[in-house]
């Protein structure tokens, strides 16, 4: 059994999808041949279900490069995103579901005369989600996710700039995926900004241009942090516009309850713990609140420590909201969300001092 892990390991290294799955396949035969069905099952569905993806990537085989610098302008990915596993807004999943659909039966809206076009813009402060919501996209429609590297698509040749929106686009052009446009406001600034050189603007019309003509089985989604930024003409070549917000309280409780499923802790199934903690992560983003409770796990595994515990989440948020700890306000900070003296104790307050600041808050009233 080792020398095939060893041998599927190496195939991976070296990029042998062949030799990934043959090996893989001796795998589960040898595995079930030991009694263990189950796992030799689990190994075959992902065979199964991989091998078409993996066929379907040869397609992509020969990426755009750019003339200038030879680096390769795209990275293709098959996302693998459990939908159990992300949080969106009730209402930015029903868009995303219609949005989905529409494309499914794509074949239903050209039978009734409407012309397709699937396309989506999505904005909104860093961290909330918009490559997340892209590779969810790719992950449950099963397509490959072509998403573009600006650092070698935009070149100091502005000329030459254009020139390599229109080969991202013609590498996509007729292919059944999706193109992602990350940081889309590089490409796509007003056109009427004083501060720009006429050739940047030129690449605008470019892109304008190209996204006009891309139909059929290409879906394009492009996301921004800046959307201010966007030319208004842009605007209107996307069929689905969605704007990406933090989190709220109840998208909060869920996030936490997603990340900390599986570990030891003090806090789920307790609402005077979880909701006080939802507050403590107010104004976070997705991607804050998933960094400061992943901080928090790993320091419980590598100090050998029994549980993720409430006091120290707040002590990550705290940290990660001040990068450093001033020990007054951060005490007043964890009194405020009703962390015990026994609590603040466990993470290495010495009761003194917390003991003083009590006596001197009492003072003060």
């Amino acid at each position: 059994m080792y020398t095939e892990v060893v041998k599927i390991i190496e195939g991976g290294l070296r990029g042998d999808k062949d030799k990934i799955l043959n090996y893989a396949t001796v795998l589960a035969n040898n595995l079930e041949q030991q009694g263990n069905p189950a796992l030799s099952r689990k190994i075959r569905n992902i065979l199964t279900e991989r091998h078409g993806q993996l066929t379907a990537l040869d397609n992509f085989i020969a990426k755009p490069v750019d003339t200038e610098s030879r680096l390769e302008m795209v990275e293709i990915t098959y996302p693998s995103v459990e939908a159990e596993k992300i949080v969106l807004n009730k209402h930015i999943a029903a868009e995303i579901q219609s949005f989905i659909e529409y494309y499914q039966k794509r074949d239903m809206l050209l039978q009734a005369g409407i012309e397709t076009s699937f396309s989506m813009l999505l904005y909104g402060p860093p961290g909330c989600g918009k490559t997340t919501v892209a590779q969810y996209i790719a992950s449950i429609m099963g397509l490959p996710l072509v998403c573009a590297r600006l650092d070698s698509m935009v070149s100091s040749l502005l000329g030459s700039t254009a020139k390599n929106i229109r080969k991202i686009f013609d590498f996509v052009a007729s292919r059944e995926c999706i193109l992602f446009l990350d940081e889309f406001d590089v490409i796509a600034k007003l056109r009427d900004d004083k501060n720009e050189l006429g050739e940047l603007k030129r690449v605008v019309n470019s892109l304008i241009q190209n996204i006009d003509s891309l139909h059929g089985d290409t879906i394009l989604i492009a996301a921004t942090n800046h959307h201010e930024l966007l030319d208004p003409a842009i605007w209107r070549r996307f069929s689905k516009v969605l704007r990406l917000e933090k989190p709220n309280a109840e998208e909060i409780i869920s996030l936490i309850q997603i990340i900390l499923a599986g570990t030891k802790n003090n806090i789920l199934g307790n609402p005077r713990k979880l909701e006080p903690l939802a507050a403590a992560f107010v104004d976070f983003s997705f991607s804050s609140i998933k960094t400061v409770l992943l901080n928090v796990i790993k320091n419980t595994i590598i100090h050998d420590m029994l549980s993720v515990t409430y006091a120290e989440i707040l002590r990550e948020i705290y940290m990660y909201s001040n990068h450093t700890i001033v020990e007054e306000d951060f005490l007043n900070y964890l009194l405020h969300y009703k962390v015990t003296q026994k609590e603040m104790h466990e993470i290495g307050i010495p009761l003194r001092k917390i003991q003083n600041i009590l006596k001197e808050g009492k003072k003060e009233e």
